[in-house]
């Protein structure tokens, strides 16, 4: 009788290999050959190859085949194709989307299929089973990734094929590709996509970026331009928008698309050249340039966009940076700050002889005025801090002698520990702060940190929700919330909305979605450049950990940081080159790459990068 069980070995074989060249589709020509198991099918120094269906397989053992080829690194799926009739085949399209899996698919007979294959293989014309499983997420056809906890059921029907008609081929195939969760970390690999914020101020459009996966075996270079050229995913609507014409595209003809050999890479696309500006044409480049950055199965330093007829633009990578900089904050390294043991801001640079660092220019770096937590804007020119007792939000510049500022926030809980939160600034120099007060929670705008605040609208929270802790990403189009729902702490991704310009702006946050749906307990977060953020959290019945995640909710590869005894908060630069700086219980730590934690001082609080 035919089981829900998947048998391995059947349609799979792995070479183990020393090394893995995206886009590969044929066998290695050196290495072992063997079945596939499953203490070795993750393993990444092998590549996994689908096997046809044999002669007189049962209708189980083509289902089963069919979803273990889905697993394999063959172009186009073509090995999976063969458990397919001709007409399945052809209407079967596996970039339409990808169904994760916590595991494998299992495939069980469906209601009125005779219980007994072999008892019924001459009688029976047709088979049907239901593959169900539990989703982790969709990925859909424009590689987009969205977390699900949803039940996944689809029927698969078989018909006999063949001139005797005793081989069993699937006719009705499930939609695009079914993979369980490790075979999907294994064949896809996280690439942001780049587009230029809808609005900006002071002639300042920073990028955003727009996660997607791309299947890692395949041309990466040519699917990431392809990628871009879709546009922006639905999630970013309209605080997103992309410097290419709309329904631009690839020459009709382009298969792949190859840097030279010195380094640059050449883009024929349909569109004409008076289509474009000069100007026009740098953004698109610059847009490229920064989302081949994350490959590393090859290096693009300039990006040539050619028209049907001439070339529309070349830039390279230092004239991207120029693109991307205009009208943008400080350059060079950021500072490290934190609170001393005196409640007063400091910056790690600026220690004296003995290594102690002095407090920052004006009265929040004096003490003056004692904090509970404070935040650096990210051209570094001003300074916003909490009062000790969190009742307050206050503002300085980091020049000269300085004037505190009162901003008129102000929190009225009764309890000092449900008042205002860690303050936040985006890219677009405006300050944000959540009032924990259970009574009133608000999450509040301070536009450049001297406007009068207002109190912005969160859709998506539901009744007694509340925002413990807010990070804006330096953007100015995304901001990340950990939100109270009953016992749990959870972080939330929100895309900012603005309406009007300058002081006339009209603020809200819409798209509320997980980050990190995998922990149910999240204590600390900060972005770390990108898409990416740095989470301590925990997941049901786990352990506390610290992490990467990405903000559409997907866990990218090699995420999990060395551990760290009583984080209560963590800080990362947007360049990742720069060490995460945390508060635990051994004080102020940083963790430079490739190393462990190590103390900076045994005293202080609420480390923090510009931000």
């Amino acid at each position: 009788m035919p089981g829900p069980r998947r048998r391995w070995g059947g349609g799979l074989v792995l070479a183990t290999v020393g090394a893995l060249v995206a886009g590969c589709a044929s066998m290695p020509d050196h290495g072992d050959v063997q079945p596939v198991d499953s203490s070795t099918r993750n393993d990444p120094r092998v590549r996994v190859f689908g096997v046809a269906p044999r002669d007189g397989a049962r209708p189980i053992e083509v289902v089963d085949g069919f979803l273990e080829a889905l697993t394999s690194e063959d172009r186009d799926y073509a090995v999976a194709r063969k458990y397919l009739t001709e007409k399945a085949s052809e209407d079967w399209h596996p970039g339409s989307g990808t169904t994760v899996l916590t595991d494998s698919a299992l495939a069980n007979p469906s209601r009125g299929t005779p219980p007994n294959e072999a008892d019924d293989a001459e009688r029976a014309t047709s088979y049907t089973y239901v593959l169900t499983g539990k989703k982790v997420a969709t990925v859909d056809d424009r590689l987009s990734y969205h977390p699900s906890d949803a039940t996944y059921q689809e029927t698969v029907r078989l018909v006999r094929t063949g001139k005797d008609k005793k081989e069993w081929r699937i006719d009705r195939p499930p939609t695009g590709v079914v993979l369980g969760k490790n075979d999907f970390q294994r064949l896809y690999w996280p690439v942001n996509k780049y587009y230029f914020a809808a609005r900006g101020e002071a002639g300042r459009q920073p990028l955003v970026a727009d996660p997607v996966y791309i299947r890692s075996w395949e041309d990466s270079v040519t699917q990431t331009v392809k990628a871009v050229l879709d546009g922006p995913s639905g999630w970013l609507g309209g605080v997103a928008r992309s410097s290419f014409p709309d329904g631009v595209a690839l020459r009709r003809g382009t298969t792949a698309l190859v840097p030279d050999d010195d380094n640059r890479l050449t883009v024929p696309l349909d569109v004409n050249r008076g289509d474009v500006s000069a100007a026009e044409c740098r953004k698109m480049a610059t847009q490229l340039l920064y989302s081949l950055r994350d490959l590393a199965s090859t290096s693009v330093k300039m990006v040539e966009l050619r028209a049907r007829k001439g070339s529309l633009c070349t830039l390279d990578e230092d004239e991207a940076d120029a693109v991307v900089r205009q009208g943008g904050g400080k350059s060079g390294q950021p500072g490290q700050y934190y609170l001393d043991k005196d409640h007063r801001l400091v910056n790690f640079d600026d220690a004296d002889d003995d290594g102690v660092p002095g407090g920052v220019p004006g009265p929040l770096g004096t003490g003056d005025q004692e904090l509970r937590s404070a935040a650096v804007s990210r051209d570094e020119k001003y300074a916003a801090g909490v009062s000790l007792n969190g009742d307050r939000l206050f503002v300085s510049a980091l020049a000269g002698t300085g004037e505190l500022r009162f901003t008129g926030v102000r929190s009225k809980a009764a309890d000092e520990k449900d008042r205002l939160s860690t303050p936040s600034w985006d890219g677009f120099g405006d300050l944000w702060v959540a009032d924990t007060d259970p009574g009133n929670p608000r999450l509040m705008w301070v536009r450049k940190g001297s406007a009068d605040p207002v109190e912005v609208k969160v859709a998506g929270l539901g009744e007694g929700d509340r925002i413990e802790s807010v990070r804006a990403s330096s953007d100015g189009v995304r901001i990340a919330l950990l939100v109270r729902e009953g016992k749990q702490t959870t972080l939330r991704i929100g895309r900012v909305e603005r309406v009007g310009e300058g002081e006339a702006t009209k603020i809200s946050i819409g798209g509320l979605r997980a980050a990190a749906p995998q922990l149910e307990e999240v204590t600390a977060m900060s972005w770390a450049g990108g898409s990416r953020l740095v989470v301590a959290g925990r997941e049901e019945g786990g352990v506390r950990q610290l992490q990467y995640v990405l903000s559409d909710g997907s866990v990218p590869p090699k995420s999990t940081l060395p551990g760290l005894n009583g984080v209560t908060d963590i800080a990362a630069a947007d360049d990742p080159s720069l060490p995460l700086i945390a508060h635990s219980s051994d004080g102020i730590v940083r963790l430079p790459a490739g190393m462990n934690w190590e103390t900076v001082s045994k005293q202080g609080t609420g480390p923090f990068y510009p931000g």
